[in-house]
């Protein structure tokens, strides 16, 4: 049933059906979708900088790179972490160089307005641990000016406080690396040095608990250790390392499927000797052509692609909008998301160790690491699509109990992974690196239990718990993975309603968190710094996505009046006529505060899902 006035339901119809249409056609042959994932320009940068380490032939790609990299700077000479985001240090820092070490002279005009605006945010001696690593690898700044990570950490039991499983995947994955980069500290010379980047004044100390004080005398002890390390260990720690992170290594040749580990395993094992002619050095450099896009744009490195999120979505968006399941895009599609089923026991099963395997990933290979929140909406997807899976369903959906934290919570990668001690690290200057319980995470597990009818059991009323128990003061709900609280408001009220909590106290609040936050022009939008600043939250430009979360949360809340009417009619001004939307903002989130994401797929996908669910077309 229709939830919109004539004439207003005959202009969402057909522009429902110009979105549904323009989605199919970006199907990939072999039945997947996958939209590009658009980041800053460190990713780029980092590129430049691992294949100077590494000696490659750059002139073919270096150029292409530079040119991108170029065509992101800002007119005050910075570059920022997002679309339309503030000036940040460190990315800026991170572009000179690699403009540099492309051949772009300090005195050229773009060149004197970043260096510029460096020395005006701090200089490069404020920028955050990562960079000065990267700066340290190119003989720019001093390895015995970064905080040391002792390979010896490796050899800690799981459950020790800083066992490396006290982090979350990604920076699991990234420390292990770093602990044989810090303690061999391999080095390439560059023509050039950075003078020019110092600011001359002393960086602001950070403040710091009586844990932070702690860690940072025991890093000066970690520095003095590197210099006389017990050898027998030392060797030890190296090779279990080292045996550590080429066991990781994923089909495709990267670690994770994200750029952060990846790019450091190499620079460590290229460290501990591994040629360019190893086999695991060549899959790995082959595997980073594949995550490479090269246009009249120029040439960009994605942090890591959605495949397997970016179908999931695909398909129930165009169920919402009245596909059958019997088409044969969504019948390819959802074949394809079956293969994608992981057999085998990646890190999570070092706290889970009887688990079954299953689950499903977020990339085309990421065995290592699947996660609850593709599993779930992957899950959704099967069953509504109807297709024969081979258990493959039963199975994720007892893995993705399995992996249930003890609040209740559910978190992506890992279980109960909510160590306040790892983040106090002197490295730890730059992103999340725990995986707590996510109110996103867990609204999509909980509204696929719901679909399952399921809502009776302990474990979905112990989630249902702590997600109510998590909503913000304001009626909101936090967005871990997406920007920010419009995003975690949007996935958490669908989940709501389907367990039977239409006519909560928190679903109201909710509606009317979304009614005050509401544009003029009918649109939702929130800037990343919500991540920083909550007075951001709700405020921003209005993007095609962000609106259709909004809608999707109203939906579910049973609203059909003014407040809905004018979010249709927002997408309904913004859709282009082959039916996509344009969204430069940045509403993805990789790590709250510090790295976001443009899923290019979700201009396209949230507003179909949207207004088919407005409309009533889904069966």
């Amino acid at each position: 049933m229709t939830m919109l006035a004539d004439p207003s339901t005959a202009a969402a119809e057909e522009a429902l059906e110009r979105a549904a249409a323009h989605l199919l056609s970006l199907q990939h042959p072999d039945g997947y979708w996958k939209g590009e994932l658009e980041t800053n320009v460190t990713i780029d940068a980092e590129d430049i900088f691992l294949r100077t380490y590494l000696g490659l032939d750059t002139s073919r790609t270096t150029p292409p790179t530079a040119e991108w990299i170029r065509s992101k700077q800002r007119p005050d000479g910075s570059w920022a972490t997002s679309f339309g985001g503030p000036a940040d240090l460190s990315t800026t820092v991170e572009a000179y160089v690699a403009l540099r070490i492309a051949g772009d002279p300090p005195e050229a005009a773009h060149m004197r307005r970043a260096a510029t605006r460096v020395c005006e945010l701090g200089g490069v001696e404020a920028t955050r641990v990562f960079t000065r690593m990267w700066l340290s690898l190119l003989s720019l700044w001093s390895w015995h000016e970064v905080p040391v990570l002792p390979p010896e950490q490796i050899l800690l039991p799981p459950r020790a406080p800083l066992s490396v499983y006290a982090f979350g995947c990604w920076a699991r994955q990234t420390i292990v690396a770093l602990q044989i980069v810090t303690a061999l500290r391999p080095t390439t010379v560059v023509p050039f040095t950075i003078d020019e980047l110092y600011s001359g004044r002393e960086p602001e100390p950070e403040p710091h608990d009586a844990w932070g004080r702690m860690f940072e005398v025991l890093d000066k002890g970690a520095h003095a250790y590197h210099h006389h390390p017990l050898g027998p260990l030392r060797r030890h720690a190296l090779r279990v390392a080292e045996r550590w992170v080429v066991e990781r290594q994923e089909a495709d040749g990267s670690w994770g499927g994200i750029q952060p580990p990846w790019v450091w395993s190499v620079v460590g094992l290229h460290a501990l000797g591994y040629g360019l002619d190893h086999p695991v050095i060549e899959k790995a450099l082959a595997g980073l052509d594949t995550f490479t896009i090269e246009d009249e744009l120029g040439r960009r490195v994605e942090a890591c692609q959605s495949p397997v999120w970016d179908t999931a979505l695909a398909i129930l968006a165009l169920l919402d909008a009245g596909v059958p399941a019997e088409h044969s895009s969504i019948r390819r599609a959802a074949t394809w998301l079956v293969g994608r089923e992981v057999r085998v026991r990646g890190d999570w099963s070092v706290k889970l160790p009887k688990l079954a395997p299953s689950g499903f990933p977020f990339e085309f290979a990421n065995d290592n690491y699947p996660d609850v929140d593709d599993t779930a909406v992957v899950v959704l997807a099967l069953r509504r699509a109807r297709v024969e899976d081979g258990g493959a369903a039963d199975r994720s959906l007892e893995w993705m109990l399995g992996m249930q934290s003890r609040s209740g919570g559910y978190g992506a990668f890992d279980v109960d992974n909510t160590s306040g001690l790892v983040a106090k690290l002197p490295f730890c200057d730059f992103g999340a690196v725990t995986d707590p319980p996510s109110a996103d995470v867990t609204a999509h597990a909980l509204e696929t239990l719901a679909y399952e009818g399921r809502t009776g059991e302990t474990s979905v009323r112990r989630a249902l718990a702590w997600l109510v128990a998590e909503q913000e003061a304001d009626g909101s709900w936090f967005g871990r993975w997406g920007a920010n609280n419009v995003y975690g408001t949007g996935a958490v009220m669908p989940a709501l309603a389907a367990c039977g909590l239409t006519e909560s106290d928190a679903m109201r609040a909710a509606v009317d968190w979304l009614e005050r936050v509401q544009h003029p022009s009918g649109g939702f939008g929130e800037d990343i710094r919500s991540y920083r600043d909550p007075s951001w939250r709700g405020r921003g430009v209005a993007t095609p996505s962000q609106t259709a979360w909004a809608l999707i949360g109203l939906h579910a809340a049973g609203e059909t009046g003014e407040m809905v009417q004018r979010a249709v009619r927002f997408l309904l001004d913004a859709q282009r006529p082959d039916g996509s939307w344009d969204e430069p903002y940045f509403t993805g989130t990789g790590f709250p505060g510090d790295f976001y994401l443009n899923y290019h797929l979700y201009r396209d996908v949230f507003p179909v899902m949207a207004l088919g669910r407005i409309l009533g077309k889904g069966a």
